[in-house]
């Protein structure tokens, strides 16, 4: 795996050669030397993220073409995005998934936000054939990995995180959660992550320009580049999910594990418990530092634990901070995806700190700060 031959390779796939500005290169360049130096990816991971990074590759070929083709969609307005970003494992797929069934939401959708072009068509939205190849996909992992849904499942053709979006730019937390790249993640957090904002917004006037709605986006990645978050969507409304960091940190470690444990044979236990405490604090540490210099209005606080106990409550406290109310069919929508969908439908998530290696007590000093902030 080197840059420039995927760089070719993708080219030859979409028929395309122009990437865009070349803000990309760089994290491109740092994730490929440390998935080929440092993750340890069995055969089976080698494959899988080449095909990744080159389909990353891909659809940002077919974005940048799409938008020099159609300058119009350079017109579009992304208007006051509600944007959830709290740390994993604290209710943020829960929330995003019931803003997801507002009629007057748009989210964005695993399938769409992979295969960008063309755009989607908001009158044969569900009916797009690119559903079914996302799902296709999907199934390939349950394959290798069939234990994963009950950690964290994402459908098809439901939202996805922005990751995904920022991972066509490289500079994305999705690469961590799938390999094991202590390079690339030292990068990625002193990185200036403008060009993947820029990137972001361009794909959603793209997405918007014939499915328009707004926007309800999520993913914990927004708390590490709030400056360049906000310098897009300067309207956006912000909600900070919050849970005891302890068990968010136990939670997300286990999830790492099993997910880069699918691409890769080795036992990267220690690395992960150390780097994604570290991503963590870091997430809580800059939304504090941020929220401490600038208009903290534009955040709603929500308790992982209010957030279970009574979900429409909570979003119509979200609503009613932009002075909105949910409308009656929206909260329909959203009772029926709560019968639907039971808490640990797909499964137990289980671990526990002694098996993953983790002190609670040192976890506990760490978060200190933000546990006084916010969950005291």
């Amino acid at each position: 795996m080197d840059a420039d031959g995927l760089l070719t390779r993708a080219a030859e796939q979409a028929g395309l050669g122009d990437f865009g500005p070349d803000g990309f290169r760089e994290g491109l360049a740092v994730l490929v030397d440390s998935l080929e130096g440092e993750a340890q990816l069995s055969e089976v991971g080698a494959l899988a993220l080449e095909s990744q990074v080159t389909r990353c590759l891909v659809n940002r070929l077919r974005v940048v073409d799409w938008r020099k083709a159609h300058p119009e969609v350079a017109a579009q307005q992304v208007e006051r995005p509600l944007i959830v970003l709290g740390l994993p494992r604290t209710g943020t797929t829960l929330l995003h998934e019931l803003l997801h069934r507002d009629p007057a939401t748009r989210s964005l959708t695993r399938w769409e936000a992979l295969d960008s072009v063309p755009p989607p068509d908001g009158a044969a939205f569900d009916s797009d054939p690119r559903v079914e190849a996302a799902r296709a996909d999907a199934g390939m992992l349950d394959e290798l990995n069939p234990g994963f849904r009950a950690i964290h499942y994402e459908a098809p053709d439901g939202p996805t995180e922005c990751v995904t979006l920022l991972a066509q730019d490289f500079k994305s937390l999705l690469w961590e959660t799938v390999a094991n790249v202590p390079s690339y993640g030292e990068w990625l957090l002193t990185c200036d992550q403008t060009s993947a904002y820029e990137y972001h917004h361009g794909a959603l006037q793209l997405l918007q320009s014939n499915a328009p709605g707004r926007w309800a986006l999520k993913t914990p990645h927004h708390c590490l580049a709030l400056d360049a978050l906000t310098a897009q969507y300067g309207d956006a409304r912000l909600v900070m999910t919050h849970r005891d960091p302890v068990t968010v940190v136990a939670s997300l470690c286990s999830l790492v594990r099993s997910l880069s444990g699918t691409f890769s044979d080795a036992d990267h236990g220690s690395y992960i418990n150390d780097r994604w405490t570290t991503v963590a604090v870091e997430c809580v540490e800059r939304v504090m530092q941020w929220r401490d210099h600038h208009d903290d209005s534009m955040f709603v606080d929500v308790g992982y634990e209010d957030l279970v106990a009574d979900p429409l409550a909570v979003v119509r406290s979200i609503y009613a901070h932009s002075g909105e109310d949910l409308s009656p069919a929206a909260a329909a929508a959203m009772t029926s995806y709560l019968d639907e969908h039971p808490h640990g439908e797909h499964g137990p998530h289980t671990y526990s700190f002694e098996d993953l290696g983790l002190d609670a007590s040192e976890l506990r000093e760490r978060f200190a700060p933000y546990i006084e902030r916010y969950l005291t």
